[in-house]
This record gives C-alpha cells, sequence and structure tokens, in this order.
C-alpha cells in the first residue's frame, strides 16, 4: 500500500529525479524565483527549505551538507545570503503561487520563490 509515500516521483528514476531537483534548486537559490509545473515546485519546496535551514545553521556539517546537495560555487555563497537574511525564521521560506493555464497539454504551472525577510515578495526573478 502506498500511504503517504515521502518524495514524489515526478516520473522520473532515481538519479534523474535528484539531478531534476538540484538544477531547480540552483536557478530557484540564483534567481530567487522560478516558474514550473506544479508537481515539481511542490517537491522542490522541502529539498530547498531543508538547504536553507542547513545553511542557517553555519557549522561544518551544515557547510558539508549544503555542498553535496548544491552545485556551483555561485549558489552556495547566494545560499549564505539567503540564511543570514531567514536567520531569525524557523521556516517557510518559499512561497508557491499557482499560475494560469496557458494550453491544453501543458501541466498547471506554479511560480516558486523565495519571500522576503519582513514576509513580502522577493525582489529577484526570472
Amino acid at each position: 500500500m502506498r500511504h503517504h509515500d515521502r518524495n514524489r516521483k515526478l516520473g522520473r528514476e532515481k538519479r534523474q529525479r535528484v539531478a531534476l531537483l538540484r538544477g531547480l534548486a540552483r536557478s530557484l537559490i540564483l534567481h530567487e524565483g522560478i516558474t514550473t509545473t506544479e508537481a515539481k515546485a511542490k517537491a522542490l519546496r522541502p529539498f530547498v527549505e531543508r538547504l536553507v535551514t542547513a545553511a542557517k545553521s553555519d557549522s561544518l556539517s551544515g557547510t558539508r551538507r549544503v555542498a553535496t546537495r548544491l552545485a556551483g560555487e555561485e549558489a552556495r555563497g547566494k545560499l549564505k545570503e539567503l540564511a543570514k537574511r531567514y536567520k531569525k525564521r524557523t521556516g517557510g521560506y518559499t512561497r508557491i503561487t499557482r499560475l494560469q493555464r496557458v494550453g491544453k497539454r501543458v501541466g498547471s504551472m506554479s511560480r516558486i520563490e523565495f519571500i522576503s525577510a519582513e514576509g513580502g515578495s522577493s525582489s529577484g526573478g526570472k
């Protein structure tokens, strides 16, 4: 029985799914907001939230955890900036907003973005 499987499969094998999440996370961190399908946004959210929480710890283990899950020095540097921004916040760093459907064959699209430290929308975006 299925009973609330933890991760979404997204129609991919494990390696493909992990590569997809890493790439989406990198884009989200660099641009502070991306447009993707609703399923991918929902799968990406906990992945990124855990990365931000690990980066906030400012310890060697947190740095190594981020390094294994996020490629690119530029993205890791930007993640440290985001971690400083959310230092007082305990979670809920991202927001998913549904967008209008574009065509019949396109899945429901969503925009996932980081919220600002004050609670409003972030300024960056793609």
